[in-house]
C-alpha cells in the first residue's frame, strides 16, 4: 500500500518594495490622519511598488529567488509552482509561468489562483495534496499582490488599508513519523458576500471600457463595516473548529497567524478564541494589507522565532468570501542570520 505522504514548509521568503508610504503622507492625498487610521486599522505604513513597468511577478520572482537561495533547492527540481494573487501582472499568461521561467523553474507546471486574501491558505492546502499523493515532491506557494495598482487613493476608506508584497514558501514531504507539517486544514466559501468585497470592473461581465475608468469601477471596493463583522465571525469560527477537531487548546499553540486585515479584527478574533495577543503574529503596522502576501510574510518576518515542534494556527478571510483555517507544527529550526 502506498505511504501518503504529509507536506511540511521547509522555508520561507519575502520581497516588500523600498518605498514606504506613511500615514503622514495619506493625510496629504484624502481627508484623514495618522491617528485616525493608526487606532482604526493599526497600520502605520504600507510598502508600494513605484517602479515603472512592473507588475506582481516582480516581487513574487524576488522572493522566489530568495527562497530557493536560502533552501539551497535547484530551481530544476521544483515540479510545481502555485501563485496566490488577485493582481496577476496580465489575464493571460498566468503569473505563475512569468515567475516559474524568470527563475529557472522549468520542470515545473505552474498557475495562479485567485481567492482573494484566503488565497495563500487555498494554494498551501493545494501544495499539501499534491505532496500527499506524490504527484509532486517540492512545491513552491506563492502569495503576491500588487495592490496599489487597483486602490483608488482618493477613497479614503480603503486607500488607506493596502500594500503591496509577496512572500514565498517551499513545500515538501515530511516523514509522517516526525509529527511535522501541515495536520489539519479547513477551506470555506460564500458567494453571498460578492457584493461586500469586490473589484466591479475588469472581468468579463463589466470588460474596461472609458465608461468603467471614468466612474473608478477597477479599483477595489467594500462594505467596511459588513465586511467587519464577517471577518470576526468567520475567523474566530473556523479557529474553533479547527482546534476542537485536533484536541488543542491556546496553551498548545505557539503562534496564531491571522491574515493582517485591521489590528482591530485580529484582536477580537483573538479574544473570542482565547489567545493571548502575544501568540498572535502582527505585522500589519508596518505592511498594511497585502492580500494574498500577508501570510507568507508574516512567517518570514517571525521565521526567526519559530522552532522545530511549533505549533501553528493560519486563519484567513477575503473577497467572495472566502476563509479557512490551518493546522500545521512546524518543521525547522531557522538559522538566524550571521
Amino acid at each position: 500500500m502506498k505511504r501518503i505522504k504529509r507536506a511540511s514548509i521547509a522555508g520561507v521568503a519575502g520581497y516588500v518594495p523600498d518605498y514606504v508610504l506613511t500615514n503622514h503622507a495619506l493625510e496629504q492625498m484624502v481627508d484623514t490622519n495618522d491617528a485616525w487610521i493608526t487606532t482604526r486599522t493599526g497600520i502605520q505604513e504600507r510598502r508600494i511598488l513605484k517602479e515603472e513597468g512592473v507588475g506582481t511577478s516582480f516581487m513574487a520572482i524576488e522572493a522566489v529567488k530568495d527562497l530557493l537561495q536560502k533552501t539551497a533547492t535547484d530551481p530544476a527540481a521544483i515540479d510545481l509552482l502555485i501563485c496566490a494573487t488577485i493582481t496577476p501582472d496580465r489575464i493571460t499568461p498566468a503569473t505563475a509561468n512569468i515567475i516559474a521561467h524568470a527563475v529557472g523553474a522549468t520542470r515545473a507546471f505552474s498557475y495562479d489562483l485567485q481567492a482573494a486574501c484566503s488565497g495563500f491558505l487555498y494554494g498551501l492546502d493545494t501544495a499539501a495534496q499534491f505532496i500527499a499523493s506524490g504527484r509532486a515532491k517540492k512545491v513552491i506557494v506563492v502569495g503576491a499582490d500588487k495592490m496599489s495598482s487597483i486602490t483608488d487613493y482618493t477613497d479614503r476608506a480603503t486607500c488607506i488599508l493596502f500594500g503591496d508584497g509577496a512572500g514565498a514558501v517551499l513545500v515538501t514531504a515530511d516523514e509522517l513519523d516526525s509529527g511535522c507539517g501541515i495536520i489539519d486544514t479547513i477551506c470555506k466559501a460564500d458567494g453571498a458576500g460578492q457584493n461586500l468585497l469586490y473589484q466591479k470592473a475588469g472581468g468579463s461581465k463589466l470588460p474596461a471600457s472609458h465608461a468603467t475608468v471614468d466612474d473608478r469601477a477597477h479599483y477595489i471596493q467594500q462594505d467596511g463595516q459588513n465586511v467587519f463583522k464577517a471577518a470576526v465571525t468567520a475567523m474566530s469560527e473556523v479557529v474553533m473548529e479547527i482546534m476542537a477537531g485536533n484536541q488543542l487548546t491556546a496553551s498548545d499553540i505557539a503562534y496564531l497567524v491571522p491574515h493582517q486585515a485591521n489590528r482591530r479584527i485580529l484582536k477580537l478574533v483573538a479574544e473570542r478564541v482565547a489567545m493571548p495577543m502575544e501568540k498572535v503574529m502582527l505585522n500589519i503596522n508596518k505592511y498594511g494589507n497585502t492580500t494574498a502576501a500577508t501570510i507568507p510574510l508574516c512567517l518570514w518576518d517571525y521565521e526567526q522565532k519559530l522552532k522545530k515542534g511549533d505549533k501553528l494556527i493560519v486563519t484567513v478571510f477575503g473577497g467572495g468570501f472566502t476563509w479557512g483555517a490551518m493546522y500545521m507544527i512546524w518543521g525547522y529550526n531557522s538559522c538566524k542570520p550571521m
